[in-house]
């Protein structure tokens, strides 16, 4: 097979070849169709999530079809197409675990961190951490909800129910799970980079209320904010932008620290609260929900060997919805 592959944090991926894995007890082999990429994968590539497995193949919003099963797969899995995600295994008996907060797990593995993921033409995942999908869809269009979708789709729940809600960096996740709020009636507002005139306008375009810079206050208080940009300087300031009682979650799993900040900010009962990972549960819920809300990926695709540069666009913020490998 070929795959895409770090070597060590903070250098480019190599293409190699690799004999093709084989599935062991409890695990599917994929064809890969396509993989998109993520920002976590920048954080993985760049090094600022620490002990990943290495030598590495990234990638963990996999969509694909099953060509191999392992020891106590039923074969009726083979030929389906399937997704596989960031979450790719859990222990089963941590108090997590058994509290059904499995996204939690003291022992997981991770798809494209410490297990290989999808920067390949194939890849071996857990069967239970791979979804069935529709067979009839564009795989480049269902690969970003692999990650941004039902890591979008946590947000906005743990956002709870406020009409007027705050996205702060308008990239995949928030594409996605902008086009699932307004479905549901809510008022949307996009904070982007300051200068950042093409991000403010694909928000437009989607059908937010209002868009306009992460310095900028918007014109009526939100009930809730959600941050997806790994920045923490935007968590007072959504603080600032949210009404008394109001939310502000962090849905990265890296940000750069939080400043010091007066307590006002978070006085009159708001609160902050952070979302980690993914359950099976969240894409049970969620691939409905996108299907009834008619979302629609924004995409660009590029060839397997050019994952490097769709890093650096992602990196630099040349991409307007997400990065697709196609292998």
């Amino acid at each position: 097979m070929k795959a895409m592959v770090l070597e060590k944090p903070g250098t480019l991926l190599s293409l190699v070849d690799r004999p093709d894995p084989l599935p062991g007890a409890g695990e599917i082999r994929l064809k890969v169709e396509a993989c998109a990429v993520c920002r976590t994968d920048l954080h993985v590539v760049d090094g600022d999530l620490p002990w990943p497995k290495l030598p590495l193949v990234p990638g963990h919003e996999i969509v694909g079809i099953v060509d191999l099963v392992g020891e106590g797969v039923p074969r009726s899995r083979l030929g389906q197409r399937v997704g596989v995600p960031w979450l790719g295994h859990t222990c089963g008996h941590c108090p997590y675990c058994s509290a059904g907060a499995e996204n939690l797990c003291d022992q997981p593995l991770f798809t494209g961190y410490t297990r290989d993921g999808g920067f390949a033409s194939h890849v071996v995942a857990d069967e239970h951490f791979a979804f069935e999908l529709d067979a009839a869809a564009d795989p480049v269009s269902l690969a970003p909800l692999l990650c941004a979708g039902l890591i979008g789709w946590r947000c906005l729940k743990k956002a709870g129910d406020g009409r007027r809600l705050g996205i702060y960096g308008f990239g995949a996740a928030a594409h996605i799970i902008t086009q699932v709020a307004i479905w549901q009636g809510r008022e949307l507002f996009a904070f982007t980079r300051p200068g950042d005139i093409q991000a403010q306008e694909f928000a437009r375009s989607l059908g937010v209320a209002w868009a306009g810079a992460s310095d900028e206050l918007p014109p009526a208080e939100l009930d809730a904010a959600i941050i997806f940009a790994p920045v923490g300087d935007l968590v007072p300031a959504a603080l600032r932008a949210v009404r008394k009682g109001g939310r502000v979650v962090c849905g990265g799993i890296h940000m750069s620290d939080i400043p010091s900040m007066p307590y006002k900010l978070l006085w009159e009962e708001r609160e902050l609260v952070s979302v980690a990972n993914l359950t099976r549960r969240d894409a049970e819920e969620f691939f409905p929900i996108a299907r009834d809300a008619r979302v629609r990926t924004h995409t660009k695709a590029y060839p397997l060997e050019r994952a490097n540069q769709a890093l650096d666009d992602l990196r630099m913020g040349r991409l307007s919805g997400a990065a697709v490998l196609k292998p």
